[in-house]
């Protein structure tokens, strides 16, 4: 906790939030840091945001083990918080629980996100297929500037950025149908994908079928809707 800062308070704006293990576990490079916490909401709210920007960069690895108190201490803040929000994480199958340790990270497998594309496109396809019939060209529009700024996080590498990003764009698809918990069970499986952390030239082909599906969309072009949202539940290769 740094010098002067209240126990239980949030960083502020400007602090950094380096990864610590959890004590007797494998020590990574100290010169990696979480990225920066915006001052929103909740102290448990702005450590589940750092946290899951941490997961999707990388800088939290898969199969280590991260304690609360350690990862509270960086932060600034009580334990409280960081296992709250580690809680969260394991209902979203990002982490799970190690009694006595702390949480490991999960490392998912290609049977695991062989299954979430699978039921991302049992979802997503036909809803983007009923979509492509109703929703006017226009409206598909207005989503290519959000569709823009993802492929811009992509060609600049910023994987915590584009993750946000995409989640962004497929909510606002997807907010069309005026199906709130189609929306949000259809977030949730995205976000679940989204901790395999894919490399940066992925990234720049993810954001690409952003725009193929939105022309495709617009055009009413259904066979080209089908396999282009097909190919894009199967996430980055």
């Amino acid at each position: 906790m740094e010098q002067g800062r209240p126990h239980g308070t949030a960083p502020g704006p400007g602090a950094a939030l380096p990864v610590q293990t959890a004590r007797g576990e494998h020590t990574h490079d100290e010169s990696q840091h979480l990225r920066r916490t915006p001052q929103r909401y909740s102290v448990r709210g702005q450590v589940l945001d750092a946290l899951r920007r941490a997961l999707v960069s990388g800088e939290l690895v898969p199969g280590e083990v991260y304690s609360g108190p350690a990862l509270g201490e960086r932060f600034g803040v009580s334990a409280t918080p960081v296992r709250e929000a580690m809680q969260q994480l394991a209902l979203e199958g990002a982490v799970e629980v190690v009694p006595n340790r702390g949480f490991r990270v999960t490392s998912r497998t290609p049977r695991d996100l062989t299954e979430l594309a699978e039921v991302r496109a049992l979802l997503e396809v036909p809803a983007l297929l009923r979509l492509a019939r109703s929703v006017p060209a226009a409206r598909w529009g207005e989503l290519r500037p959000l569709a823009e700024r993802a492929a811009v996080a992509a060609a600049g590498g910023d994987r915590a950025a584009y993750a946000e990003l995409d989640r962004a764009f497929h909510r606002a698809v997807f907010e069309l149908s005026g199906n709130r918990q189609l929306t949000l069970v259809v977030d949730d499986l995205h976000r679940r994908a989204q901790w395999a952390a894919p490399h940066a030239g992925c990234l720049l082909a993810d954001a690409a079928e952003h725009l193929t599906l939105l022309d495709a969309l617009a055009a009413q072009d259904l066979p080209a809707v089908e396999a282009v949202a097909t190919r894009h539940c199967a996430g980055p290769a």
